[in-house]
């Protein structure tokens, strides 16, 4: 996987929030053989530990994608992107522009204008994004070579509320990256992502709420390999009726 002329190994991006532990975060970062995590510039300057916290970080070896988690505003999103790229040495930046308080859902025009900004200021933005095919158009014409669309709202576990969808982006962009964001629960949910010919999956609360982070990290990590494999292997349709497996021709008939 290629994104902004960066070659990707790895399929499954991780975030760095509400882990019980550093300790355990790292764990569960080694456990997962990811290449790119997540932070928000917030976790990273909000509770006086920040700079213990970057340390951890960077100990990962990984590449440190920061977001705008939390940003309900363009001029928000734009100022904070700003001093994450300072912080972080970046042009990397996952951009969220929240529209609704309780889904979390993206204000997509926000999102648009956001992104159309950042991106003409030299960042390469991985827009976190609804599966609307109009507003994916969009957001490539703003600069974006990358689409981020929700599975479910963020931290809710749902799995894939609109498959359909995700499949049908993915028909409509089909050299475009897509990451899904949000919403994954299960392994067997970033299984189906993959599936459906999702380049990667990024998820946090599904492996810090674990009960075993680093055991839940590996099985995210081998679900999203097995899904890719499959998704490669060209899945059979789905059927409306039995088809056998067994020849009928040639079976012994009783008179």
């Amino acid at each position: 996987m290629q994104i902004y002329g960066t070659d990707i190994t790895s399929r499954l991006l991780l975030g760095t929030a509400q882990y019980p532990s550093p300790a355990i975060l790292a764990e569960a970062v080694r456990a997962s053989r990811t290449e790119i995590i997540t932070v928000s510039l917030r976790r990273e300057t909000s509770d006086g530990s920040g700079t213990g916290f970057w340390e951890h970080l960077r100990q990962t070896g990984c590449r440190i994608l920061p977001n705008t988690a939390g940003c309900h505003s363009v001029q928000e999103a734009v100022t904070t992107a700003r001093m994450a790229r300072e912080l972080f040495d970046t042009p990397w930046i996952k951009l969220e522009v929240i529209g609704h308080c309780d889904t979390l859902q993206p204000d997509v025009f926000g999102l648009v204008e956001a992104a159309r900004i950042l991106s003409a200021d030299g960042f390469q933005v991985f827009p976190y994004t609804t599966d609307d095919l109009v507003v994916g158009e969009k957001l490539l014409e703003a600069g974006c070579e990358v689409l981020m669309p929700w599975g479910a709202p963020i931290g809710s576990g749902q799995g894939l509320r609109t498959p359909d969808a995700l499949q049908t982006m993915r028909a409509h962009f089909p050299e475009v990256p897509l990451i899904v964001d949000a919403g994954i629960g299960r392994p067997s949910d970033a299984a189906q992502a993959m599936e459906l010919g999702m380049d990667a999956v990024l998820l946090n609360t599904a492996v810090a709420k674990a009960g075993d982070p680093a055991g839940m990290a590996r099985a995210m990590a081998m679900a999203i390999a097995a899904g890719r494999a499959g998704y490669k292997a060209d899945p059979m349709e789905r059927r409306d009726m039995a088809v056998p497996s067994t020849p009928v021709l040639g079976m012994a008939e009783f008179a």
